[in-house]
């Protein structure tokens, strides 16, 4: 059996008030579908539709009763069958009695696993609770809630419930059914150990959903030293964790699709070439690493970098405590941490409640070493801030926050706007129009009813390529759809919302109102001899009879204004300097991309002029500057794929001179360890620029032809 292996049984409603929520309904259930089976393919899932036309399940023929409830889909291993069955809900109009679906999910699972079994069990129950629950023949509703709450905890099954209430319906009269429901379903909740959602839009429905569980492991497990003679027994989990894509894997369709035992799956071999001879492979025991240091190259063997690395044992060790105040929020990096005492330890629980309840009275927070684990080659340093449990059977514990050192800093210096002249000050109409501005798009417009909250907000971009990977399974020339409505109000601002505030929206414009800063087309070019006719009509001259050139506000022309112009293209004169500066503008994000744009311009022409490589040392200083340039800017992707295009063009080619410089200034791809932004790890960064090649790619082309650039271009003029 798989290690956390679960079963879930889903319960829909189908009854006539949620015909209008089916669709959404159908969409979470099948993006929970969808991550089962590729990250959980071993669980097993089974739906039961209730509300519906008929009844077809097992305690309807054993017992009687239990009507309209169908068992759509027995327990069963999630399969790509299951993900087409979900795809759509019918829409049916019979009575939505979710207790008696309760009971039908709940004997499906018994009867499957059996009551004393282990392992994850849940039922998850999709409704609007507007339908009444029949009243039963012995015994109150909520004396039955409490039986059936019993029975689900003897049997270690968890309840999650998601009721569909709009916000856009939450305004009118609820029916007395609805209230009564909702209060049966809140006993529910209180009593097991699931979970009770109101779903108020469509976008909460689709993340209120969870559409992957996951098991809590622990980051560590030991002593909190507090003093060499004092520690307290802590366990770290992750408290927060970047969901991912998952990772495209290479797929190889060479073999037979008749072969059941073909795997189709691609291995990458790489292989070191020398290079001077493209033809000798170079063995691991002839390489060894080297760093750059200024012009040269220092070798550094196995043995040495593993004396130098930094050896580390697993511990947390409390530095100090300082102020709140002193860790600014935006220090944070990562993801964040929980420490909580170790569980049933009493002397561990009551250390970490008084500490924590001691540092929230002084206002402190306490930096902490951690190492995680025994070799780590790396110390974190981090800021621990308490957080007092709201009840008292619930432990106080730490949040973990990892802070920076000095070289993860970046300062930015920014002009104060205070030292602004008062032309530029904003005015009293323009501050309370911003001021409305904010208030108008708070997304907690009131206590308890926030929009977008993180617990309930799916993310767009994951939710829409499961369902596209969905969609690309069932039919291959699938198109990729538009972006549904319940993402978009994610990814965009709700556009029934700035209709309401339409008004404000307008008045801010008014206030910030932009005009149009018309560009001063250059005169007509004069001669010395139309000058000099002109200038007794003309203030400002200078001695001899020149024009004191002026700027903008009237003021002469000073050297400052001269030294400070602002490059606007990269130039073939100076390169380099006209791409650095480019890069340090922050007047507009265009810069960026056209700097980098102009100087692969500046590269390709320097190539295409060389003659005998006279332009090479140029182009060399300009593909530098660009790389420097696309770590800085984190724009690994532009370089990586323009220094492939060089390698094409050079390599074992007319040019290949030039190749062997740049492997010479081991000028490689930008690599993960210098940017994570970049798909390229440093292993493939050294194999592509020794030549190394993978087996998955076919043959190399055969070099092109030597030609003399001097009968090359004889041959364009005849």
């Amino acid at each position: 059996m798989a290690r956390n292996k679960e079963t879930l049984v889903i319960l829909v409603d189908i009854g006539p008030s949620m015909h209008a929520h089916l669709e959404y309904a159908a969409k979470a259930v099948s993006t929970l579908v969808q991550r089962k089976i590729i990250h959980r393919s071993h669980d097993e899932v089974g739906l039961v539709l209730f509300g519906a036309n008929k009844t077809d399940n097992e305690l309807a023929l054993e017992l009687g009763g239990y009507e309209d409830v169908v068992v759509a889909r027995p327990i069963a291993v999630v399969s790509d069958e299951l993900a087409r069955a979900v795809d759509r809900f019918p829409q049916e109009h019979g009575t939505s009695d979710f207790l008696d679906a309760i009971v039908v999910g709940l004997d499906m699972i018994v009867k499957k696993l059996g009551s004393a079994s282990k392992g994850n069990k849940r039922i998850y129950l999709i409704t609007d609770a507007q339908s009444a629950v029949r009243d039963p023949e012995e015994g109150t509703k909520l004396e039955q809630v409490d039986i059936l709450a019993n029975q689900l905890q003897h049997c270690n099954i968890s309840l999650d419930v998601v009721v569909v209430q709009l916000r856009d319906d939450r305004g009118k009269l609820e029916s007395k059914a609805s209230q009564e429901n909702e209060f049966l379903l809140r006993s529910f909740s209180s009593q097991t150990k699931g979970e009770l959602v109101i779903a108020d839009s469509y976008t909460t429905l689709l993340g209120a959903v969870k559409t992957r569980t996951v098991s809590p492991t622990t980051l560590f497990r030991g002593d909190m030293e507090l003093t060499p003679n004092m520690t307290i027994q802590v366990w770290v989990y992750k408290k927060v964790s970047h969901e991912r894509l998952p990772t495209l894997r290479l797929y190889s369709d060479l073999a037979p699709r008749t072969d059941a035992s073909a795997t189709h799956q691609v291995k990458m071999d790489s292989d070191y070439k020398s290079t001077i001879d493209l033809d000798v492979s170079i063995a691991p025991e002839q390489r060894i690493k080297a760093y750059k240091y200024g012009p040269q190259y220092v070798p550094i063997s196995a043995t040495e970098e593993e004396a130098l690395n930094f050896k580390t044992e697993k511990g947390l060790k409390i530095v100090g405590f300082t102020d709140k105040s002193n860790v600014p929020r935006h220090y944070y990096m990562k993801e964040a941490n929980v420490f909580i005492p170790e569980p049933g330890n009493e002397r561990s629980t009551v250390a970490v409640s008084c500490l924590a309840r001691g540092m929230e009275a002084e206002g402190k927070v306490a930096i902490v070493r951690c190492i995680w684990r025994a070799r780590q080659t790396n110390v974190v340093l981090g800021v621990l801030t308490p957080c007092l449990a709201g009840e008292d059977s619930v432990a106080d514990c730490f949040y973990f926050n990892i802070i920076p050192f000095s070289e993860d800093l970046r300062e930015f210096a920014f002009a104060s706007f205070k030292d602004r002249p008062a032309a530029q000050q904003p005015t009293r109409l323009q501050q309370e129009a911003a001021d409305a501005l904010v208030q108008m798009m708070d997304l907690c417009p009131s206590v308890g009813d926030e929009i977008l909250q993180p617990e309930k907000t799916v993310n767009p971009v994951l939710l829409r390529f499961y369902s596209f990977l969905h969609l690309k399974s069932v039919d291959p020339e699938a198109t990729v759809p538009p972006l549904d409505d319940a993402l978009r109000r994610i990814t965009e601002p709700d556009e029934q919302f700035l209709q309401k505030m339409g008004y404000m929206l307008e008045t801010f414009q008014e206030q910030f109102a932009l005009t149009h800063n018309a560009q001063k087309e250059n005169g007509d070019k004069k001669f010395w001899k139309d000058r000099l006719e002109g200038d007794e009509e003309k203030p400002g001259l200078l001695e001899g009879g020149e024009e004191a050139m002026q700027v903008e506000d009237g003021k002469p022309l000073s050297l400052d204004f001269l030294t400070g112009k602002k490059v606007e293209e990269v130039g073939s004169l100076n390169p380099v300097q006209d791409f650095e500066a480019l890069l340090a503008r922050r007047d507009s994000d265009k810069w960026v991309a056209k700097a980098i744009k102009e100087i692969k311009k500046i590269i390709i022409d320097l190539l295409d002029s060389a003659y005998n490589g006279n332009t090479y040392e140029k182009a060399m200083a300009c593909l530098e500057a660009l790389r420097k340039g696309c770590v800085v800017q984190e724009e690994p992707s532009e370089f990586n794929t323009f220094l492939e295009e060089i390698a094409t063009r050079c390599r074992g080619k007319r040019q290949n001179d030039f190749w062997e410089l740049v492997v010479s200034k081991n000028i490689t791809l930008i690599s993960q360890e210098e940017t994570p932004d970049s798909n390229v790890t440093q292993e493939e960064a050294a194999a592509f620029l020794t030549g190394g090649k993978s087996s998955a790619q076919g043959t190399e082309a055969a070099p092109e032809e030597e030609v003399d650039e001097i009968d090359a271009l004889l041959d364009d003029v005849i």
